[in-house]
């Protein structure tokens, strides 16, 4: 008989503009690398050939003037690409995925922002997704004008969602959170507002305490 390689953790980031989530990916993967963890970081929206080309329309704008139903739709479009490209066949494969984003910035964005509603963003969440939940999300939180002034500092040019007011802001803030209370089995809260040494430790600590094997001996905690 051949032998059986086990399913890959999926874990993603989440949380508002400029809290930290592409450079905490990057460190979690180097962390789990080193204990021998083969590992993938991906993203939202993109992770995949066609899902690229759907996020330079997304975040350029161009389906803004359609509503956030279209904007909704087709971020759904490249997370069934980006699922069947890049995720799954990389969990199939026994890697460990970490997506930068993932349906919460939906369901969050316009599913909540949008004022869509429930029902909608569960049927196309069910169409797009499916099985294919991820096994621990992590929630960077931070308040919108410190990471709305990060994002500022990073990149001269707003995207789509950057150019967002305060408002909008403070209320992708409370929807982020909103899940995770509703969700605390998937969902650990990490405070961003931390130095980034600190903000990496305690995504360890919650990688450790929810996925992590201890009883394996190629798995060890940090000293």
């Amino acid at each position: 008989m051949g032998e059986t390689t086990s399913r890959g953790r999926f874990i993603t980031l989440e949380g508002g503009e400029g809290a930290g989530k592409s450079t905490q990916a990057r460190l979690l993967a180097d962390s789990l690398r080193r204990r021998g963890v083969d590992t993938l970081v991906t993203r939202e929206p993109g992770g995949s050939p066609l899902a690229e080309e759907i996020r330079g329309a997304l975040l350029s704008g161009a389906v803004a003037p359609l509503g956030p139903a279209a904007e909704a739709i087709m971020f759904s479009a490249a997370r069934i690409d980006h699922l069947e490209r890049t995720i799954r066949p990389a969990l199939a494969a026994g890697q460990w995925v970490i997506s930068d984003r993932f349906a919460d910035s939906t369901r969050a964005y316009q599913g909540v922002l949008g004022a869509l509603a429930p029902a909608f963003m569960r049927e196309l969440e069910r169409v797009a997704v499916g099985e294919n939940r991820p096994d621990l999300t992590l929630v960077l939180d931070l308040p919108a004008d410190i990471g709305l002034e990060r994002a500022r500092a990073r990149s001269s040019v707003a995207d789509r969602f950057e150019a967002e007011g305060q408002s909008f802001h403070d209320g992708l803030r409370e929807a982020f959170l909103a899940i995770a209370r509703e969700e605390p089995d998937r969902c650990v809260v990490i405070d961003a507002d931390q130095e980034e040494e600190r903000v990496a430790a305690d995504i360890w600590r919650a990688v450790e305490d929810r996925l992590l094997d201890l009883d394996e001996p190629d798995m060890e905690r940090l000293p």
